[in-house]
């Protein structure tokens, strides 16, 4: 098959194939819509940023859900993104979307603790959006962080990861961030 990019007509069928729920998919295209709207914010500030690997990446990011709903979704869904030929930037995203996990899980899955951080523009929009996103709406930032800390505690790499991001976004677009993830944005247009 060769490794390429699928339209978003072919994830959301991989994501059905892959035998995602409903409520995962919903999920998956609420984030590609959002983080849609924060990286055409990043194009307009100058940013170099692929719209089409965002989208793409973002309806993919949780097809490890098709397995599991613990954190090793993510380990999961990169094997299955590899294994289905996809582009090793979709793996990347699959991988990194959850900001990182702690480096006991990631040793204990064979990889370095940075090889699950969010690197590249793309990942990073994703993995914010990820975490903004609940039930159909945009949760306001300190919302989703808090949570994340109640999750996880608040020295967990994923948590320190999201600010880190949260930091570069603001530098990149100032208040065109928040513009963009507006409180209780409705993603759903049905």
């Amino acid at each position: 098959m060769g490794r390429r990019l699928p339209s978003r007509r072919e994830a959301l069928h991989m994501l059905e194939e892959a035998g995602c729920s409903p409520e995962v998919i919903e999920h998956c295209k609420d984030v590609a819509s959002l983080a849609l709207d924060i990286a055409r914010a990043c194009l307009r500030a100058g940013a170099r940023v692929d719209l089409r690997l965002i989208e793409v990446g973002a309806l993919l990011h949780d097809i490890g859900r098709s397995m599991t709903h613990s954190i090793e979704h993510v380990f999961l869904g990169a094997e299955l993104a590899e294994e289905m030929g996809l582009d090793e930037r979709l793996v990347r995203i699959v991988l990194t979307h959850s900001c990182g996990v702690s480096p006991g899980l990631a040793e204990e899955m064979g990889l370095a603790p940075e090889a699950c951080e969010p690197k590249t523009l793309e990942e990073k929009i994703i993995a914010y959006a990820d975490k903004l996103v609940e039930r159909g709406r945009v949760l306001a930032f300190e919302e989703a962080l808090n949570k994340l800390v109640e999750e996880l505690g608040p020295d967990h790499l994923a948590v320190k990861n999201l600010l880190k991001i949260r930091g570069e976004l603001l530098a990149l677009l100032g208040g065109e961030l928040d513009a963009c993830c507006r409180l209780g944005k409705s993603l759903r247009t049905t």
